[in-house]
């Protein structure tokens, strides 16, 4: 296969306009409660609209975030059949997290793409995704930071599509990992300092 196939751009192309459905934003502004982007951290995604103090509401986006990535991947994997299956759905997936993180309706100000991210790892290779999930639940547990717990999660994806023998999902996981190391510069920044948020803990609003 040489180069971008149909099928992958396809995959590209709708698996960009997928992720970019701003689920926390809509929401959180059906629920009455106004523009999430002008709450907590500012982010789209079900951290911040934890902040709210909504946790069935954060848990729905949660679930939909995970989903519209898992979707992607999924959609793109069927449609474009085993010659390009496997890898329209990769390239499908890490699209979906594109847009999620710069959806082009909200001016590509979106949010970090952990869940996505983690949706489309469960949908490519489940044994991959599901280490990262548990990853992400074993760091929260310890240090109660949500940031911390998906870097961490997401860096280690990587090495564990390399354990499994998958290449091309290691190759995809690497580059959402370092997409989600840039997004969360400042939330390092906090880290470092020791001002980062706590799960659970409630931000001011702006």
């Amino acid at each position: 296969m040489d180069g971008l196939t149909p099928p992958l751009l396809l995959a590209l192309a709708g698996g960009y306009l997928l992720g970019s459905v701003p689920f926390g934003l809509v929401l959180t502004r059906l629920a009455g409660l106004g523009d999430v982007r002008k709450i907590g951290s500012g982010n789209i995604g079900a951290t911040n609209v934890l902040r709210t103090g909504r946790k069935g509401l954060a848990a729905a986006v949660l679930i939909l975030d995970a989903g519209k990535g898992a979707a992607a991947a999924l959609a793109a994997l069927w449609l474009a059949g085993p010659e390009d299956g496997a890898l329209a759905g990769i390239v499908a997936g890490v699209a979906a997290v594109f847009g999620h993180n710069f959806p082009v309706w909200l001016r590509f100000k979106g949010g970090k793409g952990v869940a996505t991210t983690l949706g489309v790892l469960m949908a490519i290779a489940w044994p991959v995704g599901l280490a990262a999930c548990a990853t992400w639940l074993v760091v929260a547990a310890l240090f109660r930071y949500s940031s911390l717990a998906a870097l961490v999660a997401l860096a280690a994806a990587p090495g564990y599509a390399a354990l499994f023998g998958l290449s091309q999902v290691a190759y995809g996981a690497g580059l959402l990992a370092i997409l989600a190391w840039i997004r969360h510069h400042q939330n390092i920044a906090r880290l470092l300092k020791g001002e980062e948020t706590k799960i659970g803990a409630k931000k001011p609003v702006r």
